[in-house]
């Protein structure tokens, strides 16, 4: 356990700090709608880096005109543009290329909505920047492609997988803990589903700042704990996750709402999300575990000075996230 905590300790001087890189579920999206027979309407969205639009750039199959869009404009959250292209034949089969993708660590989710078949989602990564689009779209690769952003994302996403970071150290029973993290992704599931449907409507930037003080919220409790005292987050912690992943999913719907979900296959893509993240969160969870047993077979159990340190440096990096994020409202 030391070397987790000293190793992690180190990394809260070095973790990114700031709204845009603490919540990371920000893929590229690329629409293309039919409007007429040869005649389609693109929407071409691209992340920002540091005030820039990502290097990437959408290029449509050869008997497109144009195969390019004109020069992106901020909308504050990332870089839009859009326009109209002819295609001579049908795109079904021809290739769609995210130029410069294989350099990025990131991903492109491209929708199509052809007007006589059913809409079509495909994924791009670094590894696949080039794909040919299919001639029928099934629910299983929606699926596929959701459970792989959910489950991606949310090992980006540095205020959730601190907080799950916090959990892990607040609770040393391995089945508790994992009751705690099944009691978060259910609720963050619920929250993300009424945000879909539009029955929950929250702002965002509030939202994200009470996520951060979540965070410190349980590195108060880790303190708190090491002065002997009976916690309920220590005992019964799948209540406190379970308030705290209903807030959480609000923040995952507000990063939804940007990227956007498969019209006729919403229940699939939801699911799909929240398993991939259900599964990202557990993959952390082992993965620490694995650590602390290794580290156990060959030295002394952590001290209580460490655990201190770490949870000093846990509810430093929230309450900074806090006060940036509550000065955008």
């Amino acid at each position: 356990m030391k070397v987790i905590v000293c190793l992690l300790y180190a990394l809260l001087f070095a973790w990114p700090t700031g709204n845009a890189t603490a919540h990371a579920l920000d893929p590229g999206y690329l629409e293309i709608r039919q409007i007429a027979s040869g005649t389609w309407s693109v929407h071409w969205r691209k992340p920002d880096v540091n005030g820039k639009p990502m290097s990437i750039d959408a290029v449509l199959p050869d008997g497109c005109t144009p195969a390019r869009g004109p020069d992106p404009v901020s909308d504050s959250k990332a870089w839009v543009s859009s326009w109209v292209v002819e295609c001579r034949a049908g795109i079904a089969g021809q290739p769609i290329e995210i130029e410069g993708l294989a350099v990025q660590n990131n991903d492109v989710l491209v929708r199509l909505h052809p007007l006589q078949a059913e809409p079509t989602t495909l994924r791009f990564t670094p590894d696949t920047s080039v794909q040919n689009i299919p001639s029928e779209q099934t629910t299983w690769s929606v699926f596929i492609a959701y459970f792989q952003l959910g489950f991606e994302h949310i090992l980006e996403g540095w205020d959730h997988l601190l907080f799950v970071f916090a959990l892990f150290i607040l609770v040393r029973d391995p089945w508790r803990l994992v009751g705690a993290v099944t009691a978060f992704t259910l609720a963050h599931s619920i929250t993300l589903a009424l945000a879909t449907f539009g029955v929950l409507n929250v702002p965002g930037p509030p939202v994200e700042a009470v996520i951060a003080l979540s965070i410190v919220f349980l590195a108060m409790e880790i303190v708190k704990g090491g002065e002997g005292r009976s916690r309920l987050s220590k005992q019964k912690p799948w209540i406190v996750c379970f308030g705290f992943g209903l807030l959480h999913g609000l923040g995952f719907a507000g990063a939804l709402a940007d990227i956007g979900l498969p019209a006729n296959d919403i229940p699939a893509a939801l699911l799909a999300f929240n398993l991939g993240v259900e599964a990202g969160q557990l993959s952390f969870v082992g993965s620490l575990a694995v650590l602390v047993i290794a580290w156990r077979s060959v030295a002394l159990p952590i001290s209580q000075t460490a655990t201190l340190a770490t949870a000093y440096g846990i509810g430093s990096v929230s309450m900074y996230w806090f006060i940036e994020r509550v000065s955008v409202f």
